[in-house]
């Protein structure tokens, strides 16, 4: 296999020949229609999610076919698209079942780590003939990537509590993009072990025992100041650091995780020490 072959294999090991320039393209992934946009294939989107919403002023022109998880593939199938992009946490196995029959390739994503960016940028590139915009991203990924661990070493190892719903409460594991993403500043989050990816949790002294800070993602769920005042009410919280994190620094890999990684370290630094 060359070197562009390998690069063209997708996270369930579909194997993507380069699309011809007319190529119609729906993305079902929120950070990976920025990315398309980014490598100037905007003019080859054809569809996109309602939670699509960067570059704002170019996908607002663009047809929305529902949400991630709430696929309306008639509207899809109207739009006839000759790709499409899915993601294996964000978009449900039965639409990409459905999809398949009717949609000539699906080019299916998991990225579990910000490193795994590269492979993303040169897989949606080189299908879609933008092999120099994609190296162009990874030049730009890799001088934060570096800046960011150099910034790193001055950081102390906590541990933080982030949290991506309310009622239930739910937090992430560390077999996932986030924990891995906050792991590069030297937290690590709580709990250690878990059985499911996206867990539901007890706001007890079990898990926030464990927690030196919690951080309130601003998604999926949208949390707000109000509920840090309601959390540091808490007296298993007083003295813990609570902050609201933006949610698409963290969790949007695509184009969008070099501005997070450049975010994140601001973020930590401005954070300093995580009170017990």
């Amino acid at each position: 296999m060359s070197g562009l072959e390998a690069r063209l294999v997708d996270a369930v090991g579909t194997r993507h020949a380069p699309a011809r320039r007319d190529a119609r393209i729906v993305s079902l992934v929120p950070s990976i229609t920025e990315l398309v946009c980014d490598l100037g294939l905007a003019a080859q989107l054809v569809g996109r999610t309602g939670f699509c919403v960067h570059p704002r002023e170019v996908v607002r022109r663009i047809p929305k076919v529902g949400g991630t998880k709430d696929v309306d593939l008639d509207k899809l199938r109207a739009l006839r698209p000759t790709h499409v992009i899915l993601n294996i946490d964000e978009n449900k196995k039965e639409h990409a079942r459905s999809l398949a029959e009717f949609v000539p390739e699906l080019i299916v994503t998991h990225p579990l780590a910000p490193i795994d960016n590269l492979a993303l940028y040169r897989l949606i590139g080189g299908i879609f003939g933008r092999e120099d915009q994609a190296e162009a991203l990874c030049g730009e990924f890799e001088a934060a990537y570096a800046a960011l661990q150099t910034a790193a070493r001055a950081f102390p190892l906590d541990r933080v509590l982030y949290l991506i719903w309310k009622n239930p409460w739910m937090t992430v594991s560390r077999d996932t993009y986030v924990s891995r993403m906050l792991a590069l500043v030297k937290w690590e989050t709580v709990p250690a072990e878990c059985i499911d990816r996206y867990p539901k949790i007890q706001l007890d002294s079990g898990v926030l025992d464990a927690a030196d800070a919690v951080l309130l993602s601003s998604e999926p769920y949208s949390f707000r100041e109000g509920h840090v005042a309601e959390l540091r009410a808490d007296p298993l919280l007083a003295k813990k650091r609570i902050a609201l994190i933006d949610g698409e620094m963290t969790a949007w890999y695509g184009s969008r995780a070099i501005e997070g990684l450049g975010y994140l370290r601001r973020f930590r630094e401005t954070l300093g020490h995580s009170a017990r």
